[in-house]
């Protein structure tokens, strides 16, 4: 019976085994047959006019009860008057179903995600400016696995969604109210479009404070060009954009940059072996590194999804020559960290506190540099 026994136990360790292997070897497969539709995509035409005029259009907006986006961490005083500034926050993929190719806008699971996400994210620029965040019909998480024709029409869907919610955004708040432009991962790929389209050579670039499109690669010599910024090279530029992604150490980054490096840029070109920008959000600065000290807090959100903590020394933070945004050792900030060490998902939470400063500093520097003469 004995001897049955430890057959039966050895025979557990060597599926295990094979199992492990399995998924390091097929890891990509398995994910893109777990994740991508295997629907027909479905077409969807624009929203009706005025869509984003309706208060439940958005997830975040000045008057939205319970608004994710004005999270305080506990314990965090309030600062004094904010600017004037308006924030256009686009969030991150929340619609994880291979159901279709498109989230609802009416998804429960993808919503209470995407408010769990703007409390995270968007919640560190609710310090300096009022924050907008709409709701839109994502493309699925899947849709970013695969180069099927359906992933493309699925994004071109999210994206038309973006630009209608920007254009109600600019006709809602003041007309003279500098803007911040923020994203994160799909959000951060809507966003560095929507600056080449609606805000490039226009009278709204001239009030745009920053654009951060953090947790998705971008090419200074095929982006950067055909969104009409230059990378914010100090903590005090303004009307430049910023960008990051977060790996701990031993980072092994090869599925995000064969992306980066084969994907085509916003000049049409392909990328080709370049390294994406790379912003470090402990300096402001492009580049470089900085010690643990720098960090001024990480956001740990809790169990109960209307607060969270700030703690202090989490991660330090340098860029590479590779473009990532390297932490050292993994720090211990939560779940859901990704393969290869990618703390993706904690792209902005590792970095809250200095991300709220970055925002402050640069919309004082754009206020000082807009301010009207005194006769």
């Amino acid at each position: 019976m004995a001897r049955k026994f430890l057959y039966l136990i050895a025979v557990l360790v060597v599926l295990v085994i094979v199992a492990l292997a399995a998924l390091r070897l097929w890891s990509l497969e398995l994910t893109r047959f777990a994740f991508v539709p295997r629907t027909g995509f479905e077409q969807k035409g624009p929203l009706p006019d005025g869509a984003y005029k309706a208060p439940g259009m958005w997830f975040s907006r000045p008057g939205i009860a319970n608004d994710p986006a004005q999270l305080r961490p506990q314990g965090m005083k309030a600062e004094g008057d904010r600017s004037r500034a308006v924030v256009f926050f686009v969030h991150p993929t929340s619609y994880l179903a291979r159901d279709h190719w498109n989230g609802s806008l009416e998804d429960a699971d993808a919503n209470r995600r995407a408010a769990s996400f703007i409390r995270a994210m968007g919640s560190a620029f609710n310090g300096a400016a009022q924050v907008w965040a709409p709701r839109y019909r994502q493309a699925t998480f899947g849709a970013f696995l695969t180069d099927k024709p359906e992933s493309a029409q699925a994004l071109a869907v999210a994206y038309q969604d973006v630009k209608a919610a920007f254009a109600s955004f600019l006709q809602q708040v003041p007309a003279d109210a500098p803007i911040i432009l923020a994203g994160h991962s799909q959000g951060s790929l809507h966003l560095i479009h929507l600056l080449r389209d609606s805000v490039k050579g226009t009278p709204i670039q001239q009030r745009l404070i920053a654009a951060y499109a953090i947790g998705w690669p971008i090419s200074a010599r095929h982006d950067l060009p055909a969104m009409g910024l230059p990378a914010c090279a100090g903590p005090e530029d303004t009307g430049c954009a910023i960008s990051w992604e977060t790996f701990a150490e031993p980072a092994e980054p090869a599925l995000v940059l064969d992306a980066f490096h084969g994907r085509t840029g916003l000049d049409g070109q392909r990328v080709g072996n370049e390294a994406p920008l790379c912003t470090n959000p402990l300096t402001g600065r492009m580049g470089g590194s900085a010690p643990i000290a720098a960090n001024l807090g990480t956001l740990q959100m809790d169990e109960d999804p209307t607060g969270g903590k700030l703690i202090s020394g989490a991660a330090p933070a340098r860029c590479d020559e590779r473009g990532l945004l390297l932490i050292g050792d993994p720090p211990s900030v939560g779940p859901y960290v990704l393969p290869g060490n990618n703390y993706h998902v904690y792209d902005i939470p590792l970095f809250w506190m200095n991300l709220r400063a970055d925002v402050a500093r640069r919309t004082a520097a754009w206020e000082k540099s807009h301010s009207v003469p005194t006769p």
